[in-house]
């Protein structure tokens, strides 16, 4: 595990990050993965349909950035969601393929049909849902499960054992829960669940804690994103000592989305010192994929896949974004793919000009026509409330020259 803040021409980030102080109160396993639920989760998003060929294409891009863990859809959804979980069980990928499973033999029976790895047992926990919802206690939640979890780990499958909703259940369901599973069915491994995102991450360090404490397995982390703050509250298991980090791509998934996968992959490495290994110059390909095939467009601030991340509009320092990108940015645009850009605008500076001219190669200008050009810019990013493209900006440079 690196602690270093910095690398040249790749990132730079805070360097308090890796200060004794700091580090001490961490509880960082020696290795995370991420289990990427893009084809299940990620395909709930209303509206988002994936065929089979969309899926194949959506792993095969994930097993090329080195994600350790897809899961593939559940097979009980339809014979559709099935035949892609077998199609790209058949790929030979190196990510290892997951199916999501309800309580059900049935379900454990098809994950094997369909050349799976690893299943994820769903269950209810949460109070409302339990309750409400389902009208059981904990014992029925252990009773289904029970000789589920048996029978998918005697077949020789991954058994993540997944009481969702977990960050709304009583303490007591949770606690009586986890011993009756640990004393006859232990899985491979537990999720706690933030259904709602509705936990803070000190609520979910706690969490992992209280829940390694009692199982003694390695925990998985599942947050939905509707405080904004799915990333942080499965980063913030990490440092209480989870090993699995679920997530989306673009942050895709019901309602607000679950947490997203590149901004997991980067927070690991760069803020947090994992060496991943990921490939995240493939990460924008990925990103345009799922937007293209999900029809949902990426927010041009969105965090990593923004198209807008690396583009300067002030005057000020633009000399740095093309030349010494780590003076403006986090990271280097090229580690993600990308390039810095100036665009001209309402916030532009004469410095701005200057760099436009060169670039397009129109020439030098006096500067009265510098002053003129800057001020006409300006004037059009107004009325215009967005940023020049460039034959704006050469027709206002042909205007001035020719006055």
């Amino acid at each position: 595990m690196r602690e270093n803040h910095f690398e040249d021409g790749k990132y730079w980030v805070s360097p308090y990050n890796f200060v004794p102080e700091v580090r001490k109160n961490l509880l960082l396993p020696p290795k995370v993965q991420i289990h990427d639920a893009t084809l299940r989760d990620g395909e709930q998003t209303p509206g988002v349909v994936f065929s089979i060929d969309d899926k194949i294409r959506i792993a095969t891009k994930m097993d090329e950035i080195g994600i350790e863990r897809i899961e593939a859809g559940m097979p009980a959804v339809s014979l559709q969601d099935a035949e892609a979980i077998k199609e790209i069980s058949k790929l030979g990928l190196k990510s290892k393929i997951f199916t999501f499973a309800r309580a059900m033999k049935k379900d454990i029976d098809m994950a094997l049909e369909c050349g799976a790895d690893g299943v994820i047992i769903e269950v209810p926990i949460g109070y409302p849902k339990l309750v409400t919802q389902f009208g059981w206690t904990w014992e029925d939640v252990f009773k289904k499960s029970r000789d589920v979890i048996n029978y998918a780990r005697e077949q020789g499958l991954y058994a993540v054992f997944f009481p969702y909703d977990t960050t709304r259940a009583r303490p007591d369901d949770l606690t009586n829960l986890c011993k009756a599973v640990m004393n006859e069915s232990p899985p491979d491994s537990i999720g706690i669940v933030d259904t709602m995102g509705c936990a803070t991450p000190e609520a979910i360090k706690y969490m992992v804690r209280w829940v390694k404490d009692m199982t003694g397995l390695p925990i998985e982390i599942h947050t939905h994103n509707d405080f904004g703050m799915g990333v942080a509250t499965e980063l913030a298991a990490v440092t209480a000592g989870a090993e699995v980090v679920h997530s989306c791509g673009n942050g895709l998934g019901e309602r607000t989305g679950n947490a997203a996968l590149e901004e997991l992959m980067l927070g690991l490495d760069l803020l947090y010192g994992y060496d991943t290994g990921y490939h995240f110059d493939k990460l924008p390909e990925l990103g345009d994929l799922l937007s293209q095939l999900s029809n949902i467009p990426i927010a041009r601030n969105k965090p990593v896949l923004g198209t807008g991340n690396f583009i300067r509009e002030s005057g000020i320092g633009i000399q740095y974004v093309m030349h010494d990108p780590l003076v403006m940015f986090g990271t280097h645009p090229s580690l993600t793919g990308r390039a810095g850009e100036v665009v001209l605008g309402k916030k532009s500076g004469k410095a701005s000009i200057t760099y436009k001219l060169e670039e397009l190669g129109l020439g030098e200008v006096t500067d009265e026509q510098s002053a003129e050009i800057l001020d006409s810019v300006k004037q059009k990013g107004i009325q215009k409330r967005d940023i020049l493209d460039d034959a704006e900006f050469i027709a206002i440079v042909t205007e001035v020259r020719a006055a």
